[in-house]
């Protein structure tokens, strides 16, 4: 595998047939972007003509079917009114059906008193198998039933919509059907009754699958209140519309449609149904409140499409294998006196000099360049005696040798005046503790209590400050710096537990200072880091505060949001000098050579918090004093 990538590293003509090879496929592959994209859309307008045209066959021959229906029920709804007796009423009902095959049910129904004013009638036939029935109806309330109502309201006749004709009456329907209703009304205007022939809604689906243009598409037809009357999910018939049946949130273009269909609108749109991208094309049924609609899968439209894109995608990457042959062996062929320059190169760059590049005749890029080659030998050749002019390149770092071991002798000065710093801070707090013991020791038994409690104090302050000061001088050496990465422990650590106890240290050592304490975050907040540097970091900083600042006005801000936790140190007193702001991190660097400290303690805060991951930040427009800010991330 090595020596397949240094060869491909090393072959230019490698590197340039594959150029030509990615150049020659992205031009393909654009091309056949183009041609593909509006192909796609070319095949989806036409689907979309298709389906219209398949849909206003199937609405006509729904047309043509219910006008079958129309036409038996007006031609016989004129003997109806001149024999409208309940005999001639049973009888005319039967020859309707037996005269139209298309008519599955036939009733007629008398007004309210016609016969009688306790005696309601209602003759109803209907086609079951190969057989016709009639039949008087039983007493039910069938003049709130739709197919009453209806044409009674209207007064004319119309279509109501498809209903379960489940009722207490002697036959029902054995499905789902759909009525004509018209009002029979005598020449003076006086109403008789309504007629009503009915035909079953499966023979109108059977008409709709006649025309199925896809093997997937289906049809559906809704109501005008969008209740299902055509559906391949027969649970959804008469009892489900599309609009309770859908997530109006998730399925806006589903509610779009269903308001486009019951508002007789016509149309096509594109719509996700059971997660499957569709085109659904739509129109209302002539005559009636209904609407239909044709629903074709994308998967089906573009079936023949997505077979043929693959194999065109096929036969062009096995058409770019014969290409990238070619082009490798044309360009082999060209740059082979580039092979033949590029190993005489190589002998003279290791030395041997007795190669000559000849010169050739070739005025194309590799002569020129070999000619350039041999050009550059015969220079080099000549101006072997400017190596001499290497002589001042040797003064020049001569020069820069002495200018490093002035360096060195001022890092040696420097040196000298920090340990001259160091012993002068550590026998300040030896010479107290050691004066304080002598006293204690000569003075045995005849001190007060509470002096000797003021000695020891003092003796333990100046401990402490010389405890300090060599932790910091180790934390500053190399091996201290070792140590605080490798045994750094990140565990939860409480943020308001880790001040208050750096703000008891602190008092522990400045037992009459002050410090107002400030949080918005409760205690329960903890963020992953090292209790003991950030510890050492937050009592270094206000140790900082206890020595400069007046040592009344020193308050620390607790802070947090969702990514870091956020500590404010900030005090009053004389602060720092605008000269001394980029100095204030450099390890020892004091302001004044002569004031207590090693100028370690600020810096070595600032390696603690940025080890943990944290900033510690000197706010430069604070001008009363100081104000630090630590800013650690949460996790």
């Amino acid at each position: 595998m090595k020596n397949i990538v240094r060869y491909f590293h090393q072959s230019l003509s490698l590197k340039l047939s594959i150029g030509v090879l990615l150049m020659t496929a992205l031009i393909f592959f654009a091309t056949l972007g183009i041609v593909f994209v509006e192909s796609r859309r070319n095949i989806r307008q036409e689907s979309i003509e298709h389906a219209a045209s398949v849909l206003n066959n199937v609405a006509q021959n729904i047309s043509r079917y219910l006008n079958t229906v129309e036409t038996a029920t007006n031609a016989n709804a004129w003997m109806a009114i001149e024999t409208f007796r309940p005999d001639s009423l049973i009888n005319l009902t039967r020859r309707i059906l037996l005269l139209n095959g298309n008519v599955d049910g036939c009733s007629i129904t008398a007004a309210p008193g016609r016969f009688g004013e306790n005696d309601n009638f209602s003759a109803y036939t209907v086609r079951k198998a190969d057989t016709i029935v009639s039949v008087r109806e039983e007493q039910y309330d069938y003049y709130e039933k739709e197919w009453y109502r209806a044409p009674v309201k209207k007064g004319k006749a119309c279509w109501v919509d498809p209903f379960d004709d489940n009722n207490p009456g002697n036959l029902s329907a054995v499905d789902l059907i759909a009525s004509y209703c018209k009002p029979l009304y005598n020449i003076h205007d006086e109403l008789l009754g309504v007629i009503s022939t009915d035909i079953l809604f499966s023979k109108l689906e059977k008409v709709m699958m006649e025309d199925k243009p896809y093997p997937n598409s289906y049809f559906i037809m809704l109501g005008s209140q969008g209740h299902f009357f055509v559906h391949p999910d027969s649970t959804r018939l008469v009892n489900q519309t599309i609009f309770n049946t859908t997530d109006a949130q998730q399925h806006q273009d589903i509610v779009t449609l269903g308001y486009e269909m019951i508002s007789g609108k016509q149309g096509c749109m594109r719509v996700d149904v059971d997660g499957k991208s569709c085109l659904v094309s739509y129109r209302s049924v002539p005559n009636t409140p209904w609407s239909v609609a044709l629903v074709c899968p994308e998967k089906d439209i573009f079936k023949s499409y997505h077979r043929l894109t693959n194999v065109i995608i096929l036969l062009v990457l096995l058409s770019l294998i014969p290409i990238f042959l070619f082009c490798h062996r044309i360009v082999n062929r060209a740059i082979r006196p580039l092979n033949r320059l590029l190993d005489q190169t190589q002998r003279i760059a290791a030395g041997d000099y007795s190669v000559v590049i000849p010169r050739t005749k070739r005025f194309d890029v590799v002569g020129r360049m070999q000619n350039s080659f041999a050009m550059m030998q015969e220079s080099i050749n000549r101006h072997v005696s400017d190596i001499q002019l290497i002589n001042k390149g040797w003064v020049q770092r001569n020069e820069e040798l002495h200018r490093a071991r002035q360096l060195i002798e001022e890092s040696d000065r420097q040196k000298t005046i920090f340990i001259q710093n160091v012993t002068h801070q550590i026998r300040t707090p030896l010479n107290i503790i050691l004066g304080f013991a002598q006293i204690m020791r000569d003075s045995v038994g005849s001190l007060p209590l509470e002096e000797v409690k003021g000695f020891i104090g003092m003796m333990k302050h100046n401990a402490l400050s010389l405890n300090r000061m060599v932790l910091m001088l180790y934390d500053s050496s190399e091996s201290g710096a070792t140590e605080e990465l490798n045994n750094m422990h990140f565990e939860p650590v409480s943020c308001n537990e880790l001040i208050r106890s750096a703000i008891d240290a602190t008092h522990y050592r400045f037992p009459d200072l002050k410090i107002s304490l400030e949080t918005v975050i409760p205690d329960s907040v903890c963020i992953k880091s090292d209790n003991e540097y950030l510890m050492r970091s937050l009592r270094e900083l206000l140790y900082n505060s206890a020595k400069y600042s007046d040592g009344k006005h020193i308050s620390v801000q607790v802070s947090a949001n969702d990514t870091m936790v956020r500590f404010v140190f900030t005090d009053t007193g004389r602060g720092i000098s605008d000269d001394y702001f980029d100095k204030v991190f450099i390890p020892f660097s004091k302001v004044d050579d002569l004031s207590e400290g090693l100028g370690l303690g600020l810096p070595l805060a600032k390696r603690h918090i940025d080890n943990l991951g944290g900033k510690l930040i000197l706010d430069r427009d604070y001008r009363e004093g100081c104000r630090f800010i630590v800013e650690l991330p949460i996790s």
